[in-house]
């Protein structure tokens, strides 16, 4: 029995980067082999086991054969016999292809190191192709390391587009999408996700909504990028920079989806476009059943962030209904992301990443105005019911038009 420590803890000390997860690969084992040190069984699909004391994982060196379509269409052969290169060979990029063993001598026969010193982003062997997660995982990885320089290596780029030609990427289930889409989301440049998405193919079909965008203009005087799709990765990388939490991120990307439906005819002007991409925001919430919060802040974003850019123009009547439709006596940081996402959006412009956002504090100061009113007094008053909360409703709508008076005075 040998182990090996194997894959992205090997690449991270080698780039420098501190390790978190760190994966083990045994050869020359068998299953009960393992269950006889006291390793526990964790694996449906191959013999995977968590250390008794550490609990890290600790895989049997495995093979694998293409057998049905999509990600979890593999059969998988675990033996004594399988070597440590045979384990390998099956990993995605080479920078994920290496091994140490417990002296810290590197087995990299897939010339992974290389490739870290070349900034290359490579595919070990042609059955990359059969398995269409790795678009998105390259994707990822380049979105990781795009810092460092990296890029993705023409030959795999374009076994990406093969994938996405190919029809495989349809394969994939929600959640292993949703997995590799909202972590790459979160690296420090997930617009590069998107781009490497885009370049391969694979955006028109995962997100043909965002797609879409690249190649439809708007308004050069609020828009100097002027296409929207560009506008869209400006956003996501203003998002990153800011260190916004995943809700964000995920809203950025989808705040102006209803432009992709705008008329030619109707360029460089998108009216009423916060209105019309609330469908397609809902078609790609579904598709990748993103998590309860993304969702609903994806879609209030989409239909309010005009509002919230034209802030100190609202009537107090516009402001109250802004306000009640983000429930923001009980949900009060769902308010704040939305603004959080309206400034990523003003910032996403080329030449105005450091503008002031006045308009985030005046939110907040009509939210605190409207939190304000006090119920006490208008229950002794008698209200109750439905009243009540009509009673309420004046009171505030009083309030935000002192807080407005006050603002502009």
């Amino acid at each position: 029995m040998q182990i090996y420590k194997v894959g992205g803890a090997i690449r991270d000390r080698l780039l420098g980067k501190p390790v978190t997860d760190i994966d083990w690969v045994v050869v020359g084992a068998t299953t009960e082999e393992m269950l006889a040190k006291g390793f526990r069984p964790v694996g449906a699909d191959f013999p995977v086991f968590l250390h008794p004391k550490s609990g890290e994982e600790y895989a049997l060196a495995r093979t694998e054969r293409k057998s049905g379509r999509g990600y979890g269409g593999f059969t998988f052969h675990a033996s004594p016999e399988v070597t440590l290169e045979e384990d390998l060979i099956r990993r995605d990029l080479t920078i994920n292809a290496m091994a140490e063993d417990d002296q810290q001598n590197l087995t990299d026969p897939y010339h992974g190191q290389r490739d870290l010193e070349a900034r290359l982003l490579r595919h070990v062997s042609p059955a990359f192709a059969e398995d269409p997660l790795r678009v998105l995982r390259v994707a990822r990885f380049a979105a990781r390391y795009a810092e460092l320089g990296f890029t993705v290596a023409p030959e795999t780029l374009e076994l990406m587009r093969q994938l996405s030609e190919s029809g495989e990427l349809e394969a994939l289930t929600a959640e292993r999408s949703w997995k590799e889409i909202s972590r790459a989301l979160m690296e420090d440049q997930p617009q590069v996700f998107i781009e490497v998405l885009r370049e391969c193919g694979a955006l028109k079909v995962l997100m043909p909504e965002v797609d879409a965008l690249f190649g439809v203009p708007q308004p050069e005087a609020h828009h100097p990028e002027i296409d929207t799709g560009v506008h869209t990765l400006s956003v996501l990388e203003q998002a990153a920079q800011h260190k916004q939490p995943l809700t964000v991120r995920w809203a950025c990307l989808l705040h102006d989806l209803g432009k992709g439906l705008t008329p030619e005819e109707e360029w460089p002007r998108h009216i009423a476009h916060e209105h019309t991409g609330l469908k397609l925001i809902k078609a790609v919430n579904e598709r990748f059943k993103a998590p309860k919060d993304c969702q609903e802040l994806a879609l209030l974003v989409g239909k309010y962030h005009t509002h919230g850019h034209r802030a100190l123009e609202l009537k107090a009547s516009t402001l109250l209904e802004l306000l009640q439709s983000f429930d923001v006596y009980r949900r009060p940081q769902r308010f704040e992301e939305f603004i959080a996402a309206c400034e990523m959006d003003a910032r996403g412009r080329k030449g105005l990443e450091q503008r002031s956002y006045p308009q985030a504090d005046y939110l907040r100061g009509a939210a605190t105005a409207a939190r304000s009113v006090a119920v006490q007094p208008l229950l002794e008053k008698g209200f109750n019911g439905p009243e009540l909360g009509e009673a309420i409703k004046r009171e505030r709508l009083k309030a935000l038009k002192v807080y407005k008076e006050n603002a502009s005075a």
